[in-house]
């Protein structure tokens, strides 16, 4: 058994410039991404119309006339709420209504053998990553998909957690971070005393321990390395923290409830997945995780 150590540092370091929180910029071609234009104006003489492109990429407004509008629409003229219609008129027909039985099933409880913490970040939606299908896995999203420890209070997460772990009995929880994560980034970019106004500042700062030990163990990495490798730290310093929630380390002790860790690489389409070992990690003193089963999907 050994310590788990973060692989692969991503060798596409991300491009310079203001980090955002859910992603960062791309350079200019790698991405190809729906044009979106924003029209609203308010009651006044003059309204304002803010269009955004990839080309340029940056905002413009301009002043328009004494009209209230309120239109979202993408290039191909179709509103966004017609385009969402259609997709779940689609799901009704092709997937509902074809398997009635199994959807009348769900409507009277849910019995997921997984329980998934992920990413709040809109490139990463497990089901359309891992193929869960509805009532598979109890799943919770949260920035830069962090867990705080019992001890820190009430979150939503936590809460989450409860229900999955205590009602609905789940057998494996899984922590999936990904690559280019701008929590992470957030983190790593942020000074060691956390501006209280900011709710941002106040959540990631959970993720502390991780960036400590990134920066302890990797102070010789560039910048987007060092991110690179907290963003899988983060992930472990999260196992560790479920251990700290009793009715959690009491299932993992009984061999009722596994652990592990995921790692969604979205640049070259990779998964890590790793499971923590509770014993090895007990002998260590839960100062880090000990894993075992970990696999490279590719």
């Amino acid at each position: 058994m050994a310590a788990f150590a973060p692989t692969s540092l991503s060798k596409d370091p991300l491009s310079s410039g203001t980090p955002t929180i859910f992603g960062s910029r791309v350079k200019s071609g790698e991405i190809q991404q729906t044009q979106l234009r924003l029209w609203t104006s308010f009651r006044s003489n003059t309204g304002v119309k803010l269009k955004a492109s990839i080309e340029p990429p940056a905002l413009t407004w301009e002043l328009k006339g004494d009209k209230q509008e309120s239109i979202v629409e993408m290039e191909s003229g179709c509103d966004l709420f017609d385009e969402m219609k259609i997709r779940f008129l689609s799901f009704k027909k092709h997937k509902y209504m074809e398997n009635s039985e199994h959807f009348q099933a769900l409507s009277k409880g849910q019995s997921p053998k997984v329980m998934v913490i992920a990413c709040a970040d809109s490139r990463v939606c497990p089901s359309n990553i891992l193929g869960f299908q509805p009532g598979e896995a109890f799943m919770v999203r949260n920035v830069a998909n962090m867990v705080p420890t019992y001890e820190s209070g009430p979150s939503e997460t936590n809460a989450a957690l409860e229900f999955a772990v205590n009602s609905l009995e789940v057998e494996n929880i899984l922590i999936i971070g990904h690559s280019r994560c701008g929590g992470i980034r957030a983190l790593m970019s942020m000074k060691d005393e956390v501006d209280s106004s900011s709710f941002i500042r106040s959540w990631v700062i959970v993720g502390k321990n991780a960036k400590q030990i990134t920066k302890s163990a990797a102070s010789n990495l560039s910048f987007d390395q060092q991110c690179t490798n907290c963003e899988k730290e983060s992930i472990n310093c999260s196992l560790l923290s479920l251990l700290t929630y009793p009715w959690i380390e009491e299932r993992v002790k009984k061999g009722v409830l596994s652990l592990h860790g995921g790692y969604y690489d979205l640049v070259d389409c990779t998964f890590e997945k790793w499971t923590l070992d509770y014993k090895e990690s007990i002998m260590d003193r839960k100062k880090r995780v000990i894993v075992r089963n970990s696999s490279i999907w590719c």
